[in-house]
């Protein structure tokens, strides 16, 4: 079976694989962090910051399209979390209009926006950090950061047994759609709940045995990586770069604002 690993093009040669697992992961938070606490009003901001990942995305050789594609994928979930608040966010100041029977605010409707922006600005940045480091160094630089280990292993396993589970899924539906699978409506929400307990059931089994046999081959829950992480200058020079270029440009916006 084949599946897109998150980190399916991290094994490429560009100056943002070549940073430290730790610098990304930090630069990815403040990135975000900086992309939250803007206004709604700022737009020009959103551009800044969207020009500032889109230089690091061509420095990092990662294909646009891939990018692109992997966060349109988180819109439809942010859509259906704040799609109700142009009808419920009312603003005497900004106003409002009817469409039909319901009556939209346009503040309500400039939160709406700005919440999607946000989010796909963090999608693209998260996209970047997955797609140019290795979820093993990734985790192991969390652990060096002295991350929970619990909360480290959860991950490890979430991301290793993920795959595991898919191609059980695959086996299951192949073996499902062998046997003709069809009828009422009413059958096949049958078979698929039949499925769904199944596979739960098996899942549990198969992480039971793979955990015992981890313990007997000396698993001791930490993560190690044949590379060994170390900042370095291109570390500093990046991290404070881009601190510094997101400053340059939320001052610029409350300027010219």
């Amino acid at each position: 079976m084949k599946h897109a690993f998150l980190d399916q093009y991290s094994d490429r040669n560009s100056f943002m694989h070549r940073l430290d697992p730790r610098t990304k992961f930090i630069v990815t938070l403040v990135f975000i962090l900086a992309v939250i606490l803007t206004l709604p009003a700022q737009w020009e901001a959103f551009i800044l910051y969207f020009v500032i990942i889109s230089i690091l995305i061509g420095i990092s050789r990662v294909p646009v399209l891939y990018v692109l594609k992997r966060s349109l994928l988180v819109l439809p979930f942010v859509i259906v979390i704040a799609i109700s608040l142009p009808f419920f966010k009312e603003d005497v100041t900004s106003g409002s209009y009817n469409i039909g029977l319901l009556r939209v605010s346009v503040a309500g409707l400039q939160v709406f926006y700005t919440i999607l922006v946000k989010a796909w600005l963090s999608a693209l940045s998260l996209i970047l950090l997955t797609a140019t480091t290795k979820v093993t160094e990734l985790f192991k630089g969390l652990e060096q950061m002295h991350f929970p280990r619990v909360m480290i292993m959860i991950l490890t396993f979430m991301y290793r047994y993920i795959f595991v589970i898919t191609d059980e899924v695959m086996r299951m539906k192949q073996a499902r759609d062998s046997r003709n699978f069809g009828g009422r409506h009413w059958w096949q929400i049958k078979t698929i709940g039949n499925m769904i307990g199944t596979l739960f059931i098996r899942s549990y089994e198969h992480g039971e045995r793979v955990y015992t046999a981890m313990l007997a081959r000396g698993y001791d829950g930490q993560s190690r990586v044949l590379n060994r992480l170390n900042f370095k200058a291109a570390d500093g020079i990046f991290g404070i770069g881009l601190v510094i270029a997101l400053l340059a440009s939320t001052t610029l916006v409350y300027i010219f604002h």
